[in-house]
């Protein structure tokens, strides 16, 4: 069974490590930090003025102290990523174009990708490609469809 009276007493001794307490060395010169503060001072020049005076401090010290204790612990502000634009995709027959036009224009069929190697960039797209893309097999026109199954069929044909 433990002694619970010897810990309760240990408990009301206990005095921590003056070194290991937070900001010891920075409390006493409360007052005047924040008069330099008062007066926009840096951090690093407070840290200076403090290190000339003999408290043993850094510049990082005397920041985190003005954040933590000045400032009650605000965060800091940061920096949003910047959220990637989203493409867009110009449309395949001009807004302005009647509708009989449109219908018997005709239009273009993406190409089947059968390499590693991306398209050349169109003069008149803003659109890069960023690698190999899959082909969609429902958006090709039957030449293509038909080129890329025979490509398939000599790609997985037995070696003899």
């Amino acid at each position: 069974m433990p002694d619970l009276e010897s810990l309760r007493k240990a408990v009301r001794e206990f005095r921590p490590n003056p070194h290991r307490v937070p900001f010891n060395g920075l409390k006493p010169v409360h007052d005047s930090i924040v008069e330099l503060r008062k007066q926009n001072a840096s951090y690093a020049a407070i840290a200076e003025l403090l290190q000339q005076h003999g408290v043993k401090t850094s510049r990082a010290r005397v920041a985190e102290y003005g954040r933590i204790v000045l400032d009650g612990g605000k965060s800091r502000k940061r920096r949003k990523r910047a959220k990637p634009m989203p493409v867009v995709h110009a449309p395949i027959a001009p807004q302005s174009a009647p509708a009989a036009d449109a219908k018997t224009a005709p239009i273009p069929a993406p190409a089947a990708v059968t390499s590693n190697v991306p398209a050349p960039a169109k003069d008149n797209s803003s659109y890069t490609s960023r690698g190999p893309h899959i082909a969609n097999v429902k958006m090709m026109s039957p030449e293509e469809k038909a080129e890329l199954d025979a490509f398939l069929k000599s790609k997985n044909a037995p070696k003899s």
